[in-house]
């Protein structure tokens, strides 16, 4: 719920309502506001609630995990094993886990605050976003970010990269999230690969022709990822990755 709240507060700011802020409690009270201008922020809570996952991955880290772990799964050759829900959920968990400093931040400096009437909206806005900001700062590349702002034609330009602009810092950070899980994928079906040829090689030197590599090497790549431990592994590198 810290995380959701949290998500919510920035994606109103994010789709251009970045001078006005959603007054929850204003359009459930009694205030001087007319009818059809609390149903129209009672619309605009319940569309940032139906988008917050995604949001919730575009500024994590979970882009990078499942892409590797799908990689990992498409080198092994076992198509539906781990099931998408396993590696999702797995992904999503460890998104969890490494962006845990980031929330609790986010909920301490601003969420909670604003939730007893400490600070204005627009200044939990700013409190809340600003960890994220510095992660995916943290995160993206320089290259990703010229990009970017070069394709924006001077609309979100600022002099200072603390100042960047969420509609230019967060495509630039997805990017780059992209990037490094293709270069962690490659890395893992790298071995996984070389086991395909050694057994195609094998198999087509003894006359096997009708025997499909796959059936011996599936075995073989599956024995040789428990034998070294490589869930632990993985995992390991993936997080640190990111640290």
């Amino acid at each position: 719920m810290k995380v959701l709240f949290a998500v919510v507060l920035i994606l109103s700011q994010v789709h251009g309502a970045c001078a006005q802020a959603i007054d929850i409690a204003g359009s459930l009270g009694g205030g001087g506001g007319t009818l059809s201008a609390r149903i129209v922020q009672l619309i605009a809570v319940m569309t940032a609630l139906s988008v917050a996952p995604g949001l919730l991955m575009m500024a994590t880290s979970f882009t990078r995990f499942v892409v590797a772990l799908s990689f990992l799964r498409s080198g092994i050759g076992a198509q539906s094993t781990p099931a998408n829900l396993v590696l999702i959920s797995l992904s999503l968990f460890m998104t969890l886990f490494v962006m845990a400093p980031t929330f609790d931040r986010a909920w301490k400096e601003g969420v909670d605050p604003l939730m007893k009437n400490e600070i204005t909206n627009e200044q939990a806005y700013e409190k809340i976003s600003e960890p994220f900001r510095r992660f995916m700062l943290s995160q993206v590349r320089e290259k990703d970010m010229n990009l970017f702002e070069d394709l924006s034609k001077g609309r979100f330009a600022t002099r200072s990269r603390d100042e960047v602009d969420f509609r230019v810092l967060v495509p630039a950070f997805m990017i780059s999230e992209l990037r490094r899980g293709f270069e962690i994928g490659f890395l893992i079906i790298l071995p996984f690969l070389i086991i395909d040829m050694i057994v195609a090689t094998l198999t087509m030197s003894m006359g096997m022709m009708m025997l499909p590599p796959s059936v011996i090497s599936l075995p073989v790549k599956v024995m040789f990822f428990v034998l070294i431990d490589g869930w632990n592994l993985l995992v390991g590198s993936l997080v640190r990755s990111v640290n």
